[in-house]
């Protein structure tokens, strides 16, 4: 879905600051939200107040859908990572671009089926106790969307909020798999893996 076209639509556009929460646990949903401009991370919280990343939404992305689809409320809480701009597309206007561009029918069955297989490949890495494990997989899938010549574009916290593991191992795990020619840097980035 082209974002510009929901923007020349009139839909209502929302300025959220960084750490903002958009929606949280236990609230039911009202909207689609599409990133104009800006980063959110979609996370839960545990007891003792640590995040678990399970997703990151940048520009012209979307999220909150599966909630609305099903007609059920949030599980996790959406967060401002950076000061964002956002579209707030209403239930009765979500099904209507659903019914009416076929297009953006098949995006969503795409989009929801990538998010399945994120959730599963990450439940089964949760399970595996080697953090090296981890990392690898979810560095693998994180490249999978990389062009060509270009690095990863997340933190040592954000793979940290992600695998469940400390920043502190997610240092010591990197240079593991640099040692074992497992992934590539280049100016500390990482660029690929074997």
């Amino acid at each position: 879905m082209d974002i510009q076209q929901l923007i020349n639509s009139g839909f209502l556009i929302k300025e959220y600051p960084k750490d903002a929460i958009i929606y949280e646990p236990g609230m039911f949903p009202k909207y689609v939200y599409f990133i104009k401009s800006g980063e959110v991370r979609m996370v839960t919280v545990n007891e003792d107040g640590r995040e678990f990343i399970q997703g990151i939404f940048k520009s012209g992305q979307y999220f909150g859908e599966p909630a609305l689809i099903v007609n059920r409320r949030y599980l996790a809480f959406t967060i401002a990572s950076k000061d964002s701009e956002i579209i707030l597309l209403g239930k009765s206007d979500f099904f209507h671009l659903i019914e009416s561009m076929p297009d953006f029918s098949t995006e969503i069955i795409q989009t929801l089926s990538n998010r399945l297989f994120y959730k599963s490949m990450m439940l089964e890495e949760l399970a595996n106790e080697k953090a090296e494990h981890r990392l690898l997989t979810i560095i693998k899938y994180l490249l999978n969307d990389i062009e060509i010549g270009g690095h990863l574009k997340v933190t040592r916290q954000e793979l940290a909020d992600m695998t469940g593991l400390r920043v502190e191992t997610v240092i010591r795990g990197v240079k593991l798999l640099v040692r074992k020619n497992l992934i590539f840097t280049k100016k500390g980035k990482i660029i690929k893996v074997a």
